[in-house]
């Protein structure tokens, strides 16, 4: 049977009324501590009616001391589940589901430096950000380990529909997986099984406080192109199966190196359309071997080069940022005329201290104010 974008689905014991996702995506408009702002409801309020299945939220962080982006939620306190849960309840009513991404920033970060301490898995200087973070002790790992399955927790019970551990784009997680950040010589470093332990014993960890049927997912690298010293996709693959043995419940396979221009995690000039979707076939190659869902992030932009993937592999889903950022009504106009072409240029220039918006709305408010 052909999948079509526009049908419902079922993932674990969630209904999901079609097979586009919002891809986590930084906001920048949360208050400096996590908490929600007006702004940023009314930007989930405008998803959820443009009529995608489901949002994943912006990382969220898990450590309120560890914050690698100001504006960005929060999840690293009690005090957030009742906050949440009228926002969720909102968002529901709307017709999204919505899933929470919790995330431990590590060294891919500028934002206040100074005034914390970073740890990362080995005291390798970030080529990103030029950050070199303190190489964390088993009890440090512990001390993550627990606050994702803590932040987990709230997440469950401010009402979300599931959790993502954000394990990707050079990020805490993703660097224990990849040989160029971690060169540890105890039992988290070295051969793979030791590199995706913290990944294991997380999963763990947070089963134990959400139970085992409430979904957890995690995004993370097909490959990070460090080249021989990089995750390869033969080890991507053996940690997502290991993944679905301990019982995760969706995979969305992103990838990419933030210092190699062409091969980062946001890319820009993809118009043609052998240049979109450029995820597609690492995550293609992983997913044959799985039977759990697989969520293809990156460059998606064409309704038609959608389906087709859908149909020519084993992956599940499709996941969007810049083209929902821009347009969040997007699933709506696709519904209504598939052939229509979104109006994001993927100019990567959503990003602004006063908020992330699309540029094309900044420069009309700007010409607005002239």
């Amino acid at each position: 049977m052909q999948k079509k974008i526009f049908e419902p689905t079922r993932m674990g014991n969630l209904e999901l009324k079609n097979r586009l996702w919002r891809s986590a995506t930084w906001l920048n408009l949360a208050d400096e501590k996590g908490h929600l702002s007006p702004e940023l409801i009314s930007r989930y309020e405008e998803l959820a009616r443009g009529g995608v299945g489901t949002i994943i939220t912006g990382y969220a962080h898990i450590l309120e001391d560890e914050q690698p982006n100001g504006g960005m939620m929060g999840i690293y306190s009690d005090d957030f589940i009742e906050e949440y849960r009228p926002f969720v309840q909102r968002i529901h009513d709307l017709g999204a589901k919505m899933i929470m991404q919790v995330c431990y920033g590590g060294s891919s970060t500028r934002y206040k430096t100074e005034d914390r301490m970073i740890w990362g898995p080995s005291a390798v200087k970030n080529p990103a950000y030029g950050v070199t973070p303190k190489e964390m002790t088993q009890e440090d790992i512990r001390t993550v380990i627990d606050a994702y399955a803590q932040s987990a927790r709230r997440v469950k019970e401010a009402g979300f529909d599931g959790v993502q551990l954000h394990a990707a784009h050079s990020y805490l997680y993703s660097q224990f997986l990849s040989p160029y950040f971690n060169r540890r010589e105890d039992s988290y470093g070295g051969c793979i099984e030791n590199r995706a332990r913290i990944i294991f014993e997380t999963l763990e960890a947070v089963r134990k406080e959400v139970g085992p049927d409430y979904p957890v997912l995690i995004k993370m690298h097909s490959t990070d192109d460090w080249a021989e010293n990089g995750l390869s996709i033969e080890e991507s693959l053996w940690v997502a199966k290991e993944l679905e043995k301990r019982g995760i419940d969706a995979i969305e396979f992103s990838g990419g190196n933030p210092v190699v221009s062409d091969k980062g995690a946001i890319r820009t000039r993809i118009h043609k359309r052998e240049k979109q979707a450029y995820f597609f076939e690492e995550s293609k190659k992983i997913a044959a071997d799985l039977s759990i869902p697989v969520i293809s992030v990156g460059g998606h932009r064409n309704m038609e080069l959608m389906e087709q993937i859908l149909n020519d592999s084993n992956i599940s889903y499709i996941s969007l940022s810049r083209t929902l950022h821009s347009e969040p009504d997007l699933p709506n106009k696709w519904r209504q005329n598939p052939e229509y072409n979104p109006r994001c240029v993927s100019c990567a220039k959503c990003w602004a201290p006063e908020g992330n918006v699309c540029i094309l709305d900044r420069r009309k408010e700007a010409v607005a104010k002239a």
